[in-house]
């Protein structure tokens, strides 16, 4: 029997969360999607997710991974975006284990998506430092170096020719400025030629819905080291929570995880 974990992915307009079966890295069933409450606060969308959960049929050992868009520090979020400001401060890790009754663990919605790239996606059998980029809005980034997540990364904020990067190479400004696919991957080639002088990386991947037209600027970036495109795509939110999860409830060490 597979093993199972439920994820669960918290944005400004949705919240959607899915059963996992973490041995295969996939859906098992459905995934259910609710709106994100208007009042967005941390006791509703709290609410929301039990709901989900509920819905889902876990059973009440099935550890819970849920993403927020935020940084979370120990269970804290320090601060967040496209939420109700007074998530700001709160224990959520606690929160969410006192109103779904289930072992839960939040995380950042990017760094869920890295760890399902390492373990079931494009990174899956990378060694040494892998970087995981999602180009959307904003730039979110997971680190990860054989398979142990370092939480909290932020390279979207980095800076770079005095302005902050994802200010300027995020997939939102190709649109918003109307930019042409070369005039923005010369901003991706800034970018991303600055994280890899930075870390060293042994393999970049690049996520986000502008990766499905990965073919029009990937090929024309020159690093020393692969940059490839996510494999998981909307997926890789709620299976990395899942897994993220079962490794913290259950204390497994990555290195046991099927890769």
């Amino acid at each position: 029997m597979a093993r199972v974990g439920v994820g669960i992915d918290i944005g400004g307009s949705g919240v959607k969360g899915a059963l996992v079966d973490l041995d295969e890295g996939v859906f098992i069933g459905e995934r259910i999607r609710h709106d994100t409450p208007e009042n967005s606060t941390p006791q509703a969308v709290a609410e929301i997710c039990k709901a989900i959960i509920d819905e889902l049929g876990a059973d009440a050992d099935v550890p819970i991974g849920i993403t927020v868009p935020a940084p979370v520090l120990h269970g804290i979020i320090p601060f967040i975006a496209n939420l109700d400001k007074s998530w700001t401060g709160i224990n959520a890790d606690r929160l969410f284990r006192e109103v779904t009754g289930h072992d839960a663990v939040v995380l950042n919605d990017a760094d869920a998506a890295g760890v399902a790239e390492y373990y079931f996606g494009a990174a899956n059998g990378v060694d040494g430092t892998v970087i995981v980029t999602t180009l959307g809005t904003g730039i979110g980034s997971a680190l990860l170096y054989n398979g142990i997540l370092v939480p909290n990364t932020e390279l979207g904020h980095l800076e770079i020719d005095g302005r902050d990067a994802e200010s300027h190479a995020a997939a939102s400004q190709r649109v918003k400025q109307d930019l042409s696919w070369e005039e923005w991957t010369a901003r991706l080639q800034r970018y991303y030629s600055h994280i890899e002088m930075l870390f060293s990386p042994d393999l970049l991947v690049v996520g986000g819905g502008v990766s499905k037209k990965h073919d029009k600027f990937l090929p024309n970036l020159s690093l020393g080291c692969p940059i490839v495109p996510a494999a998981l795509r909307n997926t890789a939110g709620i299976v990395g929570a899942a897994v993220y999860a079962d490794q913290q409830v259950r204390g497994i060490q990555p290195e046991a995880l099927p890769r």
